[in-house]
């Protein structure tokens, strides 16, 4: 479909790409990955056509369309949602004004011989089959399917796009691409702005797309759930590999592998002939055949083993103090933004050592219970009570738009280090990637990815025993997230954590809270548990259920009167009194599996008890699970 031979390009001394060559088929859909800085987008813009390279062609078939979700905002804010949406469609509707003028010429025609008549019938008849073509009639149906994938309500569609934030209005932008059903898919970071929801819809929109499809995204779940192809840009090349993402990985292990074993045994092969020329150079009558012998060595193709970059953030939280037991108790928590309403009667504690995933839709509160949490904004009504000897840690959403532009690197960290860490200023700065002159760039002129890890730095110069992170991933690459990830699970304080990349929060928390309908639902779990028992694929279903509706059969009446106050607080301690009797037993339960994973463990007397002993508990976990269950079930009853 689209073909791009020796493609070249250059900036000042810096080569971008060079010999670049592949082939974008009719129904690829392709993952275009690399670091942050390795010229993916760069590459993107070479396929739309809006950048032409130094060297090379791009040769494109011909009515080829092509749709790219830009970065920056192009629709019109004075548009209402549903509207804007329906620009895809623009061509549909010239079609139906030309439609109604050919109607009404030819019912005002009456010489129905006239080859004028016959002209303008024959146009007609054309324009009627283009417009059957495109499923006129589908429009409103496609344009509301694709809006409430992406989150929307119905009773939103007429609402100004000028009136909704930049995230959703980006998803606006996304619905109209997606409504125009372009050849060729070029989707830049689409899931930046998206919720969980969101992202597990298009995902599925993306594999049932029948035109060809391409990737830049740094959610690894995401890649791995959406393409059928790999397209790695590494040391000014690329890549190709016709597999699924986990295929890709396991591919290029192998292939680097053997490639760095042809190279040891090539070099070797190069030493010893080098040796035997060096030797028969020594001797008169054999300097024809080492002279040979050279020439045969200078003729040989020499394997090269492609650099690879060892550029990873070093991440090492400090040694962390001990808090109390309690760390933040939230008690009838409230929130309200004027008359809109976004947290209800909210409570939780937080105990030392938890490991919470915050997720739900973008607008359910996400952000705002993080905040009221950690006293940076105050609730409209309810209690915050904070934890004795704590010490804070907080990563912002926006977090890099809280650094002081006009300090340099190292002057913004030096600002921020207590006495006793000035002097290892330098070398967290090297552990996040920032060595030389890069210490003495301004704030401003940072990448959103450097902004990131500058944040980061920041939050190691003191030991912390509470860390709440709000989208810590939003500008990291896939390498980096894995550090940040791997340091996280070393992290031995509290950890809270606000996210819609499930690769990330994958194993990384054991309890997940999901903000929906201004209530809070607790999940005893990670991030794939939660998703486990809902037993949905796509979360938008999670938002549409409601307690006691739409529910028949399940042999449950619905509750004739609102339960009372007293009702719904007595269920609640209730519900945290049996989470508590699951996570006791979940401790022990893991103090046992790790006496028996001692090596010597069943040559030990008593191992025969610990087993059995291992055993009931685990039936003890299964009977309180089930009991914390149904108590979370009936509490969502009364509320």
């Amino acid at each position: 479909m689209i073909q791009i031979q020796d493609v070249r390009i250059q900036y000042g001394e810096r080569i971008l790409f060079k010999g670049v060559t592949f082939q974008i088929n009719s129904s690829d859909h392709i993952a275009l990955i690399g670091r942050n800085g390795a010229g993916k987008s760069t590459l993107f813009s070479v396929v739309e056509g809006d950048l032409t390279p130094d060297e090379g062609l791009v040769q494109y078939p011909k009515g080829l369309r092509i749709g790219h979700l830009e970065q920056t905002i192009v629709i019109d804010g004075a548009l209402s949602i549903k509207e804007a949406a329906q620009e895809a469609f623009s061509d549909v509707k010239a079609l139906e004004e030309e439609h109604e003028e050919l109607q009404g010429q030819l019912e005002s025609f009456h010489d129905y011989e006239s080859p004028e008549y016959m002209d303008l019938l024959d146009r007609f008849n054309l324009n009627l089959e283009r417009l059957n073509h495109y499923g006129v009639d589908e429009i409103e149906k496609q344009t509301e399917l694709i809006l409430k994938g992406l989150g929307f309500n119905p009773d939103q569609f007429e609402q100004k796009v000028n009136t909704l934030s930049g995230g959703w209005q980006m998803r606006v932008q996304l619905a109209k691409l997606l409504l125009q059903q372009p050849d060729l898919l070029l989707l830049d970071e689409p899931t930046n702005h998206l919720d969980i929801e969101a992202i597990i819809w298009l995902e599925s929109f993306i594999k049932e797309y029948p035109s060809a499809v391409m990737v830049i995204s740094h959610d690894r779940e995401f890649l791995r759930n959406t393409s059928n192809r790999i397209i790695e840009i590494e040391n000014s090349k690329i890549y190709d590999y016709n597999l699924g993402y986990d295929k890709y990985v396991q591919q290029k292990e192998l292939v680097r592998s053997q490639q760095e074993a042809a190279y040891k045994n090539q070099q070797k092969e190069i030493a010893e002939k080098e040796r035997t020329i060096k030797r028969f150079m020594a001797k008169a009558t054999k300097t024809s055949m080492a002279q040979s012998m050279q020439k045969q060595l200078d003729k040989m193709e020499r394997i090269e083993l492609d650099a690879v970059e060892d550029k990873n953030m070093r991440i090492r939280f400090l040694p962390v103090p001990r808090s109390g037991r309690t760390v933040l108790k939230g008690q009838n928590i409230t929130m309200k933004y004027g008359d809109n309403l976004v947290l209800k009667d909210l409570s939780l504690e937080v105990e030392r050592g938890d490991r919470i995933a915050i997720v739900g839709q973008n607008g359910q509160g996400k952000t705002t219970l993080a905040k009221i949490l950690l006293e940076k904004i105050m609730p409209t009504s309810g209690t915050v009570q904070p934890g004795t000897q704590l010490t804070v840690g907080y990563y912002a959403q926006n977090q890099s738009d809280l650094l002081d532009d006009d300090l340099t690197v190292l002057q913004f960290m030096e600002s921020r280090a207590t006495e006793n860490m000035r002097t290892r200023v330098r070398s967290i700065l090297g552990a996040f990637l920032f060595s030389g002159e890069d210490v003495d760039k301004k704030v401003k002129v940072l990448s959103g990815g450097e902004k990131a890890r500058l944040a980061f730095a920041h939050l190691l110069m003191q030991p912390l025993n509470l860390l709440v992170l709000d989208e810590p991933t939003n500008h990291l690459d896939m390498d980096s997230k894995e550090v940040l990830k791997e340091a996280l699970l070393d992290y031995e304080g509290t950890l809270l954590v606000v996210s819609h990349d499930r690769d990330f929060l994958s194993g990384l928390t054991g309890k997940t809270l999901e903000l929906r309908d201004h209530h809070m639902h607790t999940y005893l779990g990670d991030v794939n548990y939660f998703l486990e028992k809902r037993r949905l694929d796509n979360l938008r279903e999670v938002a549409m259920y409601k307690s006691g509706s739409n529910d028949s059969g399940n042999g449950r009446e619905k509750r004739t009167q609102p339960a009372s106050r007293d009702e719904i607080k007595t269920m609640q301690r209730k519900v945290k009194s049996a989470e508590k009797k699951v996570m006791d037993l979940e401790k022990e339960l893991k103090g046992l599996e790790e006496k028996m994973g001692e090596e010597s463990f069943y040559e030990q007397a008593g191992s025969q008890q610990v087993t059995e002993q291992y055993g009931a508990c685990r039936k003890k976990l299964d009977q309180a699970e089930t009991e914390w269950e149904t108590l979370v079930e009936k509490l969502e009853e009364l509320e």
